[in-house]
């Protein structure tokens, strides 16, 4: 059994989508009614830039998932490999989960584009720029990242944000205290501690205020039925009520994003393999949780044909 695992921000850039554009109609067709749903040439920004307007939050959420769903539609269109056929679940990393429930049916893409832009705009505006900040660190799991978010809070906010893999964990919070614990991470066993270049400490709770906008819009559009299980950011576990995913992507954006953990939740319920659509972050991630799972990332039509000819 396999898994359709989509990627998170951070994995865009300059150009991204513009080959599956160019090759497949089906590709195009999903940038444009995402363009119309945004009332936006968001594509235009995908293609050519500038790279600081395809970061801003509210571009690169909705341009992300745009992308893995291009790549998902030329597979089922070009290819005829139907995702209710050949995965047994999905999963995503944050805005990354938004994506796979359109993918399993329970958005549309012009409501999932809606409500991503949504999400963007609010998760920004929910912390002053320069108040927040997020911290990678490396050769760190979750104890030890554990004890240096304890350490460095000192009456503000230093939470863990990702959970990521037995060697990758994220803080989050208020920039002095994240300023601290990469300060203290050798101290407490840690490799090193980077700060990221994001613009608001996501996953968090400083994301308060953004929960109660996505709460407010997930109440005017929950999702549907899924074709799949997915398994949750906030429990790394399966979902298949919508109701329940519904509030779960609610504390999603304050929650810690257990990546790590989710993964070994798909090991355990029998999923062999992960497949990536429109990224290649979360396969190398699986590959250190578990050394046994096969993972693959398809992200041009070359790599989305040799999947096709490989399961058929």
């Amino acid at each position: 059994m396999r898994a359709f695992v989509f990627p998170g921000q951070g994995s865009q850039k300059v150009g991204i989508g513009a080959e599956l554009a160019d090759a497949s109609k089906a590709a195009r067709d999903v940038f444009a009614e995402v363009d119309d749903a945004l009332s936006q040439k968001l594509f235009d920004i995908m293609r050519e830039g500038p790279e600081d307007q395809l970061t801003l939050t509210e571009n690169a959420q909705p341009a992300i998932m745009a992308n893995a769903i291009a790549t998902l539609r030329v597979l089922e269109t070009d290819f005829g490999v139907a995702l209710a056929d050949s995965a047994g679940a999905v999963a995503g990393h944050s805005l990354g989960e938004y994506t796979a429930l359109c993918a399993a049916g329970a958005f549309d893409l012009a409501t999932t584009a809606r409500l991503l832009k949504l999400r963007g705009q609010a998760m920004q505006a929910a912390v002053p720029v320069g108040k927040g900040a997020m911290a990678a660190l490396l050769g760190a799991d979750i104890d030890k990242a554990t004890a240096l978010a304890e350490a460095a809070a000192e009456d503000e906010v230093c939470e863990i944000a990702n959970d990521n893999d037995p060697s990758q964990v994220v803080l989050s919070g208020h920039k002095g205290a994240i300023e601290r614990a990469v300060g203290l991470a050798k101290e407490h066993g840690i490799k090193r501690g980077v700060l990221l270049p994001v613009s608001a400490p996501f996953h968090c709770s400083l994301m308060q205020p953004a929960a109660d906008r996505m709460a407010e819009a997930l109440a005017g559009t929950p999702p549907s039925d899924f074709a799949v299980p997915l398994f949750a950011n906030v429990t790394a576990s399966k979902v298949t009520d919508p109701h329940e995913e519904r509030q779960l992507l609610v504390e999603q954006v304050t929650g810690r994003v257990r990546w790590r953990e989710s993964v070994v939740a798909m090991r355990a319920d029998g999923i062999e393999s992960f497949v990536e659509l429109g990224g290649k972050v979360l396969g190398p991630m699986i590959g250190r949780i578990d050394k046994e799972a096969a993972t693959s990332s398809l992200i041009n039509m070359d790599q989305l044909e040799d999947f096709a000819r490989e399961i058929a």
